[in-house]
């Protein structure tokens, strides 16, 4: 296929007759894993209470903040959580706060997800012969689902990702100004649900730009929907100026400099060091002065760390990086089924796999899958997503497409796998996952039908 061809492959005529039968299975899965989540009861993350504050602080006060408004008011609430999702559970608590209904429309959200992703790649040439192996692709993550069923902004944030992703391939394939339109609009409500994608908004900008070069399309029409992520970038710090004397979009991203530091220090200096640090680190920044200078200090700290750790931190960051691509989600799914709590997940004294590893090697393993009934499922859950893994980049030889759009798929996977870095747990990887496992889907198959 070269550059200049707009591969479309119109819908089959039993399409219809196949597009039920898969609804019917995802929906089938959301349901069961909605009746787990009724029976265990476990819909609350860490962060899901700053989501919920918000979103009671906006009905009741009309004030955009994720504390508690019985206590002192910290500049720190007013911008850790980006706005979007408490306007969503808002949508909801306007009628009845009650968070059931909240985890019903993020499964039809999940629901749909699955559906346009699985449609995007269909118009690419995926074919429903495989929806069998999609379907075991998804019911292997449970993630997806876990995800769905709690309290959090993960899926909304994968509703935007997708949206984004299934826009770009509708421009290449069509060259349409609209889609680019759509990549703006979603890339915008992307960062308006986490703070994850708003360093993308350059990446968005010089992609336009450049496949518009590329595609030959009105080049100051493309500059000025590139523009549009821009503006809404500067709009939403100069509120948050406005309102904490800070230029900044999340006060997330100067005190994440010095938490993403923490594992590292855990790893190379022990679980003891690494609280010591964090605790030393919290209390510098707490002793400098107002918020802005606060966000300055952390900002200092942390850059000042990776300069003197630039080499050891980039290979940690890198290799954890890259084990987000099979984390199976252990942590998530005992949290989820109430077999570990937020207390014992954030105790000083680590016990996961990898902490256990670290620090007594195989010998250590006979006492980690004693304590862990859920490792079967575990390991089960890690072996498809090794097959996930190798179909994904079997897609990239299956796969034929130009340069550049093999390119942004690729570098859009790795932007948030880079972005969670040492957090690399399966809520991070979310946004592309479905991405990911269409892809695999794609190179397997291809595998599949060379053999027949």
């Amino acid at each position: 296929m070269t550059s200049g061809t707009v591969p479309y492959v119109g819908p089959h005529p039993a399409a219809g007759r196949k597009n039920i039968i898969f609804l019917t299975v995802v929906v089938l899965l959301h349901v069961c894993y909605y009746i787990l989540a009724l029976q265990f009861r476990r819909i609350y993350m860490g962060d899901s209470f700053e989501y919920i504050y918000e979103a009671v602080n906006i009905k009741v006060n009309g004030f955009f903040y994720s504390g508690n408004p019985a206590l002192t008011i910290q500049p720190e609430y007013m911008t850790q959580r980006q706005p979007l999702y408490p306007l969503f559970l808002l949508g909801v608590y306007l009628f009845t706060i009650n968070n059931w209904v909240v985890l019903l429309l993020q499964q039809l959200l999940s629901v749909f997800n699955i559906m346009y992703c699985r449609h995007v790649f269909q118009k690419m040439g995926l074919s429903t012969r495989f929806d069998w192996l999609l379907l075991i692709l998804l019911a292997a993550y449970p993630a997806q689902f876990i995800n769905a069923c709690t309290i959090a902004p993960d899926i909304l944030l994968q509703t935007c990702t997708v949206v984004y992703f299934g826009s770009f391939i509708a421009w290449w394939q069509q060259r349409r100004t609209a889609s680019m339109v759509y990549m703006s609009l979603s890339l915008v409500a992307g960062m308006l649900v986490k703070p994850v994608l708003y360093p993308f908004v350059v990446v968005h900008f010089l992609l336009l730009l450049v496949c518009s070069v590329l595609w030959k399309q009105n080049m100051a029409r493309a500059l000025a929907i590139a523009f549009v992520p821009v503006a809404a970038l500067l709009a939403y710090n100069y509120s948050n100026l406005c309102r904490t004397g800070k230029f900044h979009f999340s006060s997330n991203q100067a005190f994440n400099a010095i938490y993403y530091y923490y594992p590292f220090v855990s790893a190379t200096q022990g679980t003891d060091s690494a609280n010591r640090f964090l605790e030393e680190s919290r209390t510098r920044v707490l002793q400098s002065g107002d918020f802005k200078h606060r966000y300055d200090k952390a900002n200092e700290l942390g850059t000042t760390l990776l300069q003197q750790n630039a080499g050891p931190y980039s290979w940690y960051h890198l290799k954890n990086s890259a084990r987000i691509f099979i984390e199976p989600g252990k942590a998530e799914l005992d949290l989820f089924t109430g077999k570990l709590t937020y207390g014992r997940l954030y105790s000083k004294q680590q016990t996961g796999f990898y902490d256990t590893w670290r620090k007594h090697g195989l010998a250590g393993l006979g006492s980690y899958l004693s304590d862990n009934k859920s490792i079967s499922v575990v390991l089960l859950v890690l072996l498809f997503n090794l097959l996930r893994l190798a179909g994904f980049l079997l897609f990239f030889s299956a796969f034929r497409a130009p340069g550049v759009v093999k390119i942004f798929i690729a570098g859009f996977v790795c932007y948030f796998a880079l972005a969670a870095g040492p957090i690399a747990n399966t809520r991070y990887f979310l946004p592309v996952s479905l991405i990911v496992t269409c892809c695999a889907v794609v190179g397997l198959s291809s595998r599949v039908q060379k053999r027949a």
